[in-house]
């Protein structure tokens, strides 16, 4: 039986369902088990090996977009192009690095008919890893010391000043803890050969990791809020495993920030709880994060809420979800025929 979702054509990018998955996926899972099976989910890739572009039962077509460095006129062209033969009814962007473009041309899209709910470019600004510690200061929430790396003179100032253990972050993606200079050195130039500047160094902090998926009305509350405790951490820091838990304090901390930024949208909070209990915030994803699938069995599917509040739908906040939920990802090879990759690499759509 339709549901009253069942014309909605919804574009949803990140579907690299690898060792360090995109949000893609999980999204489209969350938006099929909220909206219903009947509506059409086009994929955005950027690579032709994305696996999401060849799961069929998920995403019925996908679309090649420039990528981000491309700027914003490729992007907006493209996406004209696409909505020309799928009109789209929305699209949910889930990379870090692509978000400053679809912010800046929201406007255009709803224009043709595409809707998003994205926060404003100042908000995608306020949380970046670069200006996180000065953000925590200011709204009295416990950031660890970071120093912005632009050379190998700065590492040595960082390393003076924060000591090893350090974390050493890329400006959008990936991390390492190293424990000595050689080491820093060397995720130095690996992160700044990926992301450019500024690669991040961050005070170590030992402890619990735990992440909070949250979705942002725009009037300084949100709508829904589960955090999550890892239980199984790849060497890229990836939760493999984890379970969701319930802890006022994690849900005052993302109250806390939406107030603090009037956000507007999906976000996740990754933080570390010390030996003391005390909770630092050391990253701030504007975006869902890949495991949002889990908030969604557990009774709060940010996703579908997301989508309804861009269509101009009065969504009522989300009071309770179930604890003890846990996901466990794992591997699966998806056999496609080469024939498939071909035309994907060649004529970006598929």
């Amino acid at each position: 039986m339709a549901t009253k979702y069942a014309g909605l054509c919804i574009g949803v990018t990140g579907l690299n369902a690898n060792d360090n998955p995109g949000p893609g996926i999980a999204v489209i899972r969350a938006l099929k088990e909220g909206l219903g099976s009947e509506i059409r989910i086009i994929g955005f890739a950027y690579e032709s090996l994305e696996p999401g572009i060849y799961m069929r039962e998920l995403v019925d077509k996908t679309y090649q977009l420039p990528y981000p460095t491309a700027g914003t006129g490729a992007l907006l062209e493209r996406l004209t192009y696409i909505n020309n033969q799928e009109n789209l009814t929305a699209i949910i962007p889930n990379f870090d690095a692509e978000l400053h473009n679809f912010i800046i041309i929201a406007p255009s899209l709803l224009k043709i008919g595409i809707r998003t709910f994205l926060p404003s470019l100042a908000q995608l600004q306020v949380r970046d890893k670069a200006n996180l510690f000065e953000f925590g200061n200011k709204n009295e929430l416990r950031v660890p010391p970071h120093y912005n790396l632009f050379s190998a003179a700065d590492l040595s100032h960082a390393t003076e000043e924060l000591g090893f253990p350090l974390v050493i972050k890329g400006k959008f993606y990936d991390a390492y803890i190293v424990v000595n200079m050689d080491a820093a050195l060397k995720a130095f130039k690996q992160l700044e050969a990926a992301w450019g500047y500024p690669v991040i160094a961050q005070k170590y902090i030992k402890g619990t990791e735990i992440n909070v998926a949250a979705l942002g009305a725009g009037n300084g509350s949100n709508l829904s809020i589960v955090p999550m405790r890892k239980l199984y951490i790849t060497e890229k820091g990836k939760a493999w495993a984890g379970v969701t838990i319930e802890d006022n304090a994690l849900v005052k901390l993302a109250d806390q920030f939406a107030k603090a930024t009037q956000w507007r949208g999906a976000y996740e909070l990754e933080i570390i709880r010390d030996a003391e209990d005390q909770l630092f915030i050391i990253e701030i994803n504007p975006r869902f994060p890949a495991w949002i699938y889990l908030a969604a069995v557990a009774g709060q599917n940010q996703p579908s809420a997301l989508i309804k509040m861009s269509m101009g739908e009065n969504v009522a906040p989300f009071n309770s979800y179930e604890t003890g939920k846990l996901f466990i990802r794992h591997s699966w090879d998806q056999v496609v025929d080469i024939a498939e990759f071909q035309k994907m690499s060649a004529f970006g759509e598929l």
